[in-house]
């Protein structure tokens, strides 16, 4: 048996450009973090005692004799490709899917952690991260960028950067003092709100031809958060204040991003004190993310009291093996 855990993360700037369409061209940059909240597979060999071979749990429950006869995409290709059978697929995760937190992306990247190991086969974190980009942007056709597969896989508070030459991750530098300074400062809320990514990365890579500038300008944002993050006597209210601008650059790339109620809630915070925020994923739903001063953050949580509010805290691990119990199997 082996189970792993893969974080979910949380993109502060970049978002739009580690899309291959815009990065081959323009160069890209996402800063972004994983945190405690995580994704966890288990995958054992199935006892040849049932009339399936393969048995799959996740939102819904599969029995199956052949891969290809699985209905989810990513298991089924996942499986297909890996040469994977007689298994037995259990997902848990700490937080709900189609939420902007890379869900789906951790997912992949913990499964395919999980049949290498269940192979005795060794993947470090830049192979599960390619891997899980192949499975989901080729394999299952699936539209959208390629970070939320390296940042899981590598963990970690980093600048990841995209060219035509492929991707380096590089963690920004500050102190412990100052990074927990800005994790105290973040807020997250659940809007109530769950979709798929895919559905609203389509929209939006069609309005990229007409919004380069747009992602031009996010990019250079990258840029600016990471100085005010490392300049130890820059405000780290400025980095809320920053967000509070590249939200709105987002808000312009598609229709599909923003909501009237996400609008509304993020209207209620900023008034109750907030100096920024924005919605985390591909849009239209999920998790708003704000950065408040401490002496607001009560007035900004009864601003949203009807909002899931959820504590969370920077993690630096990536995903990982948290049990290995090899198993001896002849096909």
């Amino acid at each position: 048996m082996i189970i792993t855990q893969t974080p979910f993360r949380m993109s502060f700037f970049g978002g739009g450009t580690d899309f291959n369409g815009f990065f081959n061209e323009h160069g890209g940059a996402v800063l972004s973090t994983t945190f405690d909240k995580y994704a966890y597979v288990t995958v054992r060999h199935l006892p040849p005692f049932f009339e399936y071979k393969n048995h799959l749990t996740y939102s819904k429950e599969e029995k199956v004799n052949s891969a290809s006869e699985i209905v989810h995409p990513a298991i089924r290709n996942a499986m297909e490709w890996l040469d994977m059978h007689d298994i037995r697929l259990t997902y848990e995760a700490d937080l709900p899917a189609r939420t902007g937190l890379g869900t789906s992306s951790s997912f992949a990247v913990g499964m395919l952690s999980a049949f290498y190991a269940l192979k005795g086969k060794y993947a470090d974190k830049r192979k599960l991260a390619d891997d899980a980009i192949y499975l989901e942007r080729e394999l299952c056709k699936e539209a959208g960028g390629i970070q939320d597969q390296i940042a899981a896989s590598f963990g970690g508070f980093n600048r990841i950067n995209f060219s035509r030459d492929g991707y380096s991750v590089n963690p920004v530098i500050i102190s412990p003092e100052r990074k927990k300074e800005l994790n105290d400062h973040l807020m997250l809320f659940f809007t109530g709100f769950s979709r798929f990514s895919s559905d609203i990365q389509k929209g939006t890579e069609k309005s990229m031809k007409d919004k380069t500038q747009q992602l031009i300008e996010m990019y250079h944002l990258v840029d600016d958060a990471e100085k005010i993050l490392t300049d130890k006597n820059t405000s780290l209210d400025e980095f809320g204040k920053l967000l509070d601008y590249t939200w709105k650059l987002k808000r312009g790339i598609s229709s599909g991003i923003s909501t009237g109620s996400i609008d509304e809630q993020y209207d209620k915070a900023m008034k109750a004190g907030a100096l920024g925020g924005k919605l985390l994923g591909a849009g239209g739903g999920g998790f708003l993310l704000f950065y408040v001063p401490t002496e607001k953050q009560d007035a900004v949580k009864k601003a949203l009291e009807g909002q899931m509010y959820v504590p969370f805290k920077f993690e630096n691990d990536g995903t990982k093996i948290i049990y290995y119990g090899p198993e001896e199997y002849t096909k």
